[in-house]
């Protein structure tokens, strides 16, 4: 096909409904909330109508500025700040005893490559580590949805960033096949 002809097929239709019905009145949880990824997923979750969005996050700045935006646009009563490190259990524990979310968006993670290759001991406790921390969170509180948010860089990974995250994949796929908990892997590229 030319690239006339694809310019001129109508975009794919996508049925928002069956994600406004996951969404609408759960409590979701996205870790990493204040990153390039979950912050976005924040943006369209809160649109949604969740009873609650767990905004988690470790970095004060980040967090600081997402949960001002989604409160400055009306949704105040919807939205929970949680500083907070994916690798503190007793942290993790806590939150998920108050706020009980019933939908995880895990896109808390350490994705720039290079920095990855010359830090190879956080990537592995970041990207894998605390993956496997916030999924066995998941699987302990009853968790309905975990969904992984991972990369393209994790076929065939030929960095530490892509080969933490095809772990990480591992993890959650092994988690799957042990728990009530639904846990979904999607890889964004």
């Amino acid at each position: 096909l030319a690239i006339e002809d694809l310019l001129q097929r109508p975009p794919v239709g996508l049925d928002p409904q069956p994600v406004h019905n996951l969404i609408e009145g759960k409590r979701v949880l996205v870790t990493g909330a204040g990153g390039s990824i979950g912050s976005e997923l924040c943006r369209q979750i809160v649109a949604l109508s969740p009873k609650a969005l767990i905004l988690y996050e470790r970095h004060e700045n980040s967090l600081y500025a997402i949960a001002g935006e989604l409160t400055d646009q009306g949704n105040s009563g919807v939205i929970h700040e949680v500083l907070g490190d994916i690798t503190d259990v007793p942290r993790l524990q806590e939150t998920f005893k108050t706020y009980r979310p019933e939908i995880i968006f895990h896109a808390a993670a350490h994705k720039h490559v290079p920095l990855m290759e010359v830090n190879p001991g956080e990537a592995f406790k970041n990207n894998i580590l605390g993956t496997r921390l916030v999924a066995e969170a998941a699987a302990h509180f009853g968790v309905e949805h975990f969904v992984l948010i991972s990369t393209d860089k994790a076929v065939n990974p030929s960095s530490v960033m892509g080969a933490t995250k095809r772990v990480a994949e591992l993890v959650v796929q092994a988690m799957a096949s042990q728990s009530q908990t639904r846990f979904l892997t999607v890889r964004f590229g």
